[in-house]
């Protein structure tokens, strides 16, 4: 049997891009598969159930908590947010690598619980770069933006907890960096200690 997939988690303050670094990635790399979290917020334009989340009441998201049946779980801005277990071991299990886009509160229930998962922080230019970028969104109020931009001043003190940070001026430029720590993870030693049991048996390893 082939390795286990890579469990690679991508975040940081909102309006950092992950979400666009994330698209960009899945056009570059065909290999790879994004977990969709479920979440209690509303959708938002031209988002789609199951594709950009499975949108959930409050007393759904609870019982998957209760069942345990979320890998992990934020709350942000009065919102919850999860990852559904089973999917995502699922996949791991067969060798495909999963990306998890989530709240910096989730990458620490990860980093708990798999220390086999690679963290990526993802940050901004500039924090006058990312108040731009939350403004143009447009999809919150003055209050709830300021808001997020208080909480990326605190969540960027947490960046030392992460494996690697990917400063997100170039969308494109972000991508390809991302995609090139998979690629060396994936050479590590540690990811590959049963080689020498795989050549012996016969395997042609790739």
């Amino acid at each position: 049997m082939g390795k286990k997939g890579l469990l690679v988690v991508m975040s940081g303050p909102s309006g950092a891009g992950k979400g666009t670094i994330v698209n960009r990635i899945l056009a570059l790399k065909k290999d790879i598969a994004v977990s969709v979290s479920c979440t209690t917020r509303a959708p938002r334009a031209g988002e789609v159930e199951g594709v950009s989340y499975f949108y959930l009441k409050g007393e759904k998201f609870q019982e998957k908590i209760d069942n345990g049946g979320l890998l992990e779980y934020a709350e942000f801005v009065g919102n919850k947010y999860g990852t559904p277990k089973d999917k995502v071991l699922e996949s791991l299990e067969d060798g495909t690598d999963i990306i998890l886009e989530i709240e910096v509160q989730g990458a620490e229930q990860i980093r708990e619980k798999h220390d086999e998962a690679v963290l990526i922080f993802i940050v901004p230019p500039s924090l006058d770069e990312l108040k731009k970028r939350l403004v143009k969104r447009g999809t919150e109020t003055a209050e709830q933006a300021n808001n997020r931009l208080a909480k990326a001043e605190k969540e960027l003190g947490l960046m030392q907890s992460y494996n690697y940070v990917v400063i997100n001026d170039d969308v494109d430029v972000a991508a390809r960096k991302v995609i090139d720590i998979i690629n060396v993870e994936k050479l590590n030693v540690v990811r590959n200690k049963d080689l020498k049991e795989r050549l012996i048996k016969g395997e042609t390893i790739k």
